[in-house]
């Protein structure tokens, strides 16, 4: 197991763990490699020529083009363009035998096709991402001191539950994986009922007959239904306690 990967995880977790309102320590770790890929594209890294060669031939995604476009360095942004958008020109242009073969506008339909299934923020965040699961199935698996991290998270949102269960299912025997996912559950389960009672409360509250009654917790449901169901990911912002 590499070390680089128990130690965000451990953090991670423990922060969740005495920190309730900051939910799903998973959603935690991916958006701190993600903001890692964007500082390091706009920064240190930009100028780097293999990473540029990277750049040019994956482009970006929507999200991130917006993620990148708000860190307000234009500057970064336009030379990573530049770059771009110049070999991105000549790559779309048909040469006379691609028109051939082909048929005119086939270089620019390919490799613009190729372009709408690449970004360079997602494919880094991933591979990253990937290392963190198992290290989280291994971590719970290998060392005692996890464990009671692992069963004190607030939740974790349902896309990383249904990763647990996955790669659970992939490290894991099948002497040790029924209690994994049974951990899981419990940890996501208790929450999904109070979730589902606190959203409940707060469709009642628009009903005149419960209009004096107080909000519980029922405030912010919505807005941590969303980050359960979809994942709090991408720095979208953490749900407030009211």
């Amino acid at each position: 197991m590499e070390q680089i990967y128990t130690i965000p995880v451990n953090e991670a977790f423990e922060h969740s763990a005495e920190h309730k309102e900051c939910g799903c320590p998973l959603c935690a770790i991916h958006r701190q490699f993600e903001e890692n890929e964007l500082e390091l594209i706009l920064g240190a890294s930009m100028m780097e020529p293999d990473i540029r060669i990277m750049t040019n031939k994956e482009g970006f995604c929507r999200l991130h083009y917006d993620m990148m476009f708000v860190r307000q360095n234009r500057l970064g942004m336009a030379l990573t363009l530049e770059s771009h958008l110049n070999e991105l020109r000549e790559q779309i242009e048909d040469s006379a035998i691609s028109s051939l073969i082909g048929g005119v506008g086939s270089a620019a339909e390919k490799r613009l096709t190729e372009l709408e299934s690449s970004c360079y923020v997602c494919r880094r965040t991933a591979y990253h991402f990937d290392h963190i699961m198992e290290t989280v199935v291994l971590l719970w698996s290998t060392d005692p001191g996890f464990l009671p991290k692992f069963k004190a998270q607030p939740y974790f949102c349902l896309p990383h539950y249904k990763l647990l269960l996955s790669y659970g299912k992939k490290k894991l025997g099948k002497k040790a994986y029924p209690t994994f996912a049974k951990d899981c559950a419990a940890v996501v389960l208790p929450y999904f009922d109070k979730l589902r009672e606190d959203v409940s409360w707060f469709c009642k509250k628009f009903d005149y007959r419960y209009v004096d009654e107080p909000w519980y917790d029922s405030q912010d449901s919505v807005e941590r239904a969303m980050a359960f169901l979809r994942g709090d990911l991408h720095n979208a912002g953490k749900p407030k306690k009211k």
